[in-house]
C-alpha cells in the first residue's frame, strides 16, 4: 500500500493515536524562502525521513507517521528544481525534529539545538533551474585541514586557482571534511562557497563526535552543519546518492573505533529509494571509505547489480585508484562496477616541504600530486578528468629516469611512467627519440621512485610543516627499459603517451643528457 494511502487510513481510524509529520513542497517563486498565497505545490516530489520515502500529492502534500523526536526530514531535489542554499552554498533540503535537541554526552563540539515541537508543517521550497543532460560537477577528497591555516591552504592549493575558471554546476566533498577538528567546518564552506555552485557534503571519520556512545549520535555536529548523514538528490539524468559507510562504536573498554559498515537500516532506505529511479538512469553513488573495504558491501552490491548504469566514488585512503569490481568481490553484474578512490585535495595530509607560497607539496603516498576530479555527465553515461592543484589540466604524468647517464649506462636504465588517474583500463606507451617506434609499457606495483626519495628528503623538515608517509605501491606505475646504445647530440628524448578508459590521450616528454 502507498505510504499517503496507509499514513491517510491511520489517520482517519480512531483507534489509532499516530503522530503524523506532514507539510508541503511548494515552488518559490520569489525564492524568499516562505510559502506566499499565490506558490502552488509540486505534485510527484519524493520526501524521506531516511526511513521511509512518500511522494506529494497533486497539491504538492505530503505526510508520514512520525517515528520518533530524533529524526530528519528532507525533500529529494527532482531534476529541473533546485532547493535553496545558505550563504556558503550548502543546499537547505531538510529539517531536523529534534525537540530536546543533540545528546548532551558533553560533546567537544556543538550539535543540534532543541527545535521544539513537530511544526504542523514542514513545508520544503523548490525553485526551477535550468538542468541539461549533459553537465560537470566538481568532486573533492579529504579536504582535512586541522585549523585555519591548513583551511587556508585549502583556498589558495585548491580553490582559488578554481575560481571563475569551471564549469561545474554543483560540488561534492567526499568525506574527511576536518580532521577531528569540526570547528574547521564553517570557515572551509566559506572558502569552497568562492566556487558560487551548490556544494553537498559526504560525511568521513574524521568528521564525527568522538564522544558519542553509539553510531547514531556520532553525527550531531555534522548534521547541524550539512544536514542528513545520508540522502539522495537529482540532476538532469542522473540519480545521485550520498552514503554514510562510518561506522561508530565502542569496545568493552570504552574506546571509540570505526569500521566501514552500512548497516540494515541504511540499506533498506537505499533500497527504497533505487525503487524511484528508472533503470536506464546513471546512478553515482557517493562515500567516504572505498566501497571494497565496506563490511556489508555484498548487500549494496546486491542491490545495483542489475542495473546497467552504477558507478560509486570514495576517498580516504590518500591515493588515487580504480576499482571493477567482479565476481571474486562478489559483485554478480553483467559488467564490473566501477568504483573510484579520488584524488584527495589534502594530499598526504598536507605534508611536505613548502613551495614558494608556503604550501606544502603534500605528494600523495603514490606518487601522485593532490587535485580534484571533474565528473562530465551526459545522459547515463561519464567521465572522469584529475587535475592536479595548480598545474595545466595536460599535467596528467610524471616520468621517471635519471636526469644524466653515461654512455655505456643507457641500455636497460629503467624508466617509469606515474600516471595519476590511471587504471587497469589505461593504455601507455613510451618512444625513445623524436623517430622512435611506440612500444607499451608494463604495468608494475611499486613504489613511485620520485615519491620514495622524496619521503627520505623530507624527514628532516621541522615544524610548522609535517614530513610526508611512508610510500606505498602505487597502483598506476609503468615501467619500460631503455633499448637504445647510443643517443644523438648528447641528449636521449622519452616520449610517453597513454589513452585512458574514457578515450582520453595525455602526453609526456623528458629529456636524458648523455655525458660521453
Amino acid at each position: 500500500m502507498p505510504m499517503l494511502a496507509l499514513a491517510g487510513l491511520l489517520a482517519l481510524n480512531p483507534g489509532v493515536q499516530t503522530p503524523m509529520a506532514q507539510g508541503v513542497v511548494y515552488e518559490d517563486r520569489n525564492q524568499n524562502g516562505v510559502r506566499d498565497f499565490n506558490e502552488r505545490g509540486i505534485g510527484g516530489v519524493l520526501v524521506s525521513d531516511q526511513m521511509e520515502i512518500v511522494r506529494t500529492d497533486s497539491q504538492g502534500r505530503w505526510s508520514m507517521p512520525l517515528r520518533g523526536d530524533d529524526i530528519t526530514f528532507f525533500v529529494i531535489k527532482p531534476s529541473g528544481w533546485m532547493t535553496p542554499v545558505t550563504e556558503h552554498q550548502l543546499p537547505k533540503f531538510y529539517y531536523h525534529h529534534k525537540p530536546n535537541g543533540s545528546p548532551d554526552d558533553n560533546y567537544r563540539f556543538k550539535g543540534v539545538e532543541p527545535t521544539g515541537p513537530l511544526p504542523k508543517s514542514i513545508d520544503f521550497p523548490l525553485y526551477r533551474s535550468r538542468e541539461g543532460n549533459a553537465f560537470t560537477a566538481l568532486f573533492f577528497g579529504d579536504p582535512q585541514p586541522r585549523d585555519q591555516r591548513e583551511v587556508d591552504y585549502v583556498r589558495k592549493d585548491i580553490v582559488e586557482p578554481l575560481v571563475g575558471k569551471h564549469n561545474a554546476v554543483f560540488g561534492v566533498t567526499l568525506g574527511d571534511i576536518a580532521f577531528d577538528n569540526l570547528d574547521t567546518f564553517v570557515p572551509l564552506n566559506k572558502s569552497i562557497s568562492m566556487l558560487g555552485v551548490p556544494w553537498y557534503n559526504v560525511i568521513g571519520n574524521h568528521d564525527m563526535n568522538y564522544e558519542s556512545k553509539d553510531d547514531k549520535h556520532s553525527d550531531e555536529t555534522y548534521e547541524l552543519i550539512y544536514g542528513p548523514n545520508y540522502y539522495s538528490w537529482n540532476w538532469g539524468k542522473v540519480h545521485f546518492i550520498t552514503l554514510d559507510d562510518v561506522w561508530w562504536s565502542r569496545d568493552a573498554e570504552d574506546r571509540g573505533r570505526y569500521t566501514g559498515k552500512l548497516g540494515e537500516e541504511q540499506l533498506a532506505w537505499v533500497k527504497k529509494d533505487l525503487d524511484n529511479v528508472p533503470t536506464n538512469n546513471l546512478v553515482v553513488i557517493s562515500m567516504h571509505v572505498p566501497l571494497v573495504d565496506v563490511e556489508d558491501r555484498q548487500a549494496l552490491y546486491d542491490l545495483i547489480k542489475d542495473r546497467p548504469f552504477a558507478m560509486s566514488v570514495s576517498a580516504h585512503t590518500h591515493t588515487q585508484r580504480h576499482h571493477f569490481i567482479g565476481e571474486e568481490d562478489g559483485f554478480h553484474g553483467k559488467e564490473p562496477h566501477h568504483h573510484v578512490v579520488n584524488v584527495t585535495t589534502s594530499g598526504s595530509w598536507w605534508s611536505g616541504a613548502p613551495d614558494e607560497q608556503g604550501i606544502p607539496h603534500t605528494t600523495m603516498r603514490d606518487g601522485a600530486p593532490n587535485g580534484y576530479s571533474l565528473f562530465h555527465f551526459d545522459g547515463n553515461q561519464y567521465n572522469i578528468e584529475f587535475r592536479a592543484a595548480r598545474r595545466h589540466a595536460s599535467y596528467q604524468m610524471d616520468i621517471i629516469a635519471p636526469d644524466r647517464l653515461k654512455e655505456g649506462q643507457i641500455r636497460g636504465t629503467t624508466v617509469y611512467a606515474n600516471v595519476f588517474a590511471g587504471s587497469d583500463r589505461s593504455k601507455v606507451e613510451i618512444k625513445f627519440g623524436n623517430e622512435g617506434t611506440w612500444i607499451p609499457m608494463t604495468k608494475t606495483l611499486e613504489k613511485d621512485p620520485t615519491y620514495t626519495e622524496t619521503y627520505e628528503r623530507d624527514k628532516e623538515l621541522k615544524t610548522p610543516w609535517r614530513t610526508l608517509s611512508a610510500p606505498e605501491n602505487s597502483t598506476h606505475l609503468w615501467k619500460s627499459t631503455i633499448p637504445v646504445r647510443e643517443a644523438d647530440a648528447g641528449v636521449l628524448v622519452i616520449h610517453v603517451r597513454t589513452t585512458d578508459m574514457f578515450g582520453r590521450t595525455s602526453f609526456a616528454t623528458k629529456g636524458i643528457v648523455i655525458d660521453r
